[in-house]
């Protein structure tokens, strides 16, 4: 995996503790590598090679510290996300319909039409030529948000 810069760890060697008899009270095998800027640790005694079990420890701090930042960003993303787009609950506004100032205002993607009557009669069923209504007004600003928010989700991954 990607490796850690050697100044953010701190590298501890011990004797192991429980079975191997003789040798694990010669040997200090045991490794503990702390990542300083987060406190993250990580602990192998399973091999007898301190070398190994170094490189195991190694191998598990970066995949830990890799998760660790990884759900940081996600949720920093996610706090983002939420203030642009509001956190969808029932009482949350979607539009506004402000007759005195013959008004419509869509808050999802925050366009605004004026005509109130005209938007809500919209087009007969069948009739293909009225193109004034609700849904043909805002749909098209609200897909291009859409898309835009996948693609920015694309090249973050």
């Amino acid at each position: 995996g990607n490796l850690l810069p050697p100044a953010e760890l701190k590298i501890e060697t011990m004797r192991a503790s429980g079975a191997g008899g003789q040798h694990v009270n010669t040997t200090d095998s045991a490794v503990r590598i702390t990542h300083l800027p987060t406190g993250i640790t990580a602990a192998i005694q399973d091999e007898r090679s301190q070398h190994k079990n170094k490189e195991k420890a190694l191998k598990l701090i970066a995949a830990r510290v890799r998760d660790h930042v990884t759900a940081q960003e996600s949720r920093a993303r996610g706090e983002t996300r939420s203030a642009l787009m509001g956190g969808g609950d029932r009482s949350e506004r979607v539009r506004t319909y402000n007759v005195p100032q013959d008004r419509v205002t869509d808050h999802r993607c925050k366009e605004t039409r004026n005509g109130i009557e005209a938007l809500l009669r919209g087009g007969k069923s069948g009739d293909a030529t009225n193109h004034n209504n609700l849904v043909s007004t805002f749909l098209p600003h609200l897909v291009t948000l859409q898309r835009e928010e996948l693609l920015g989700k694309v090249e973050r991954e």
